[in-house]
């Protein structure tokens, strides 16, 4: 019998300061929180073969997904369907909080990015690719 994985996903997003930590991969999905600094964005991009769906904890911010633009703030929550670009900047004086669900998994198990260009970098550097079945 498989174990039941539990986390109060806003507390565990609230209390990490990584701009990137992976919490969960399966086969199918992946469960990652963020914290963006205030003025800090995601940064642009597309995944080509995977959904995500972000919620917001704390915080506010611009969501753009396919070149339309909403605010965001906690409680909200944003689809971004595979292909679509987007990115989503941090507006307000506090860190933005999130917690993300990838399908299929977007990054490295375990991963954690303390920052956005460390992040970047190990994307850059074909460090960062998700489990392959």
């Amino acid at each position: 019998m498989a174990s039941v994985i539990h986390h109060t996903i806003a507390t565990e997003a609230e209390k990490s300061p990584d701009f990137r930590r992976v919490l969960w991969t399966g086969e199918h999905t992946q469960l990652v929180i963020m914290t963006i600094p205030p003025g800090g964005e995601i940064g642009l991009e597309t995944h080509d073969d995977t959904d995500q769906i972000l919620t917001f904890v704390s915080g506010t911010g611009k969501a753009t997904v396919s070149g339309a633009e909403k605010n965001v703030a906690q409680g909200d929550l944003v689809v971004v369907p595979a292909g679509h670009k987007h990115n989503f900047v941090n507006t307000g004086p506090l860190p933005l909080v999130l917690y993300t669900v990838y399908g299929p998994p977007e990054h490295a198990d375990g991963a954690v990015h303390k920052t956005k260009e460390e992040a970047d970098r190990l994307e850059e550097e074909g460090k960062d690719e998700p489990p392959t079945s």
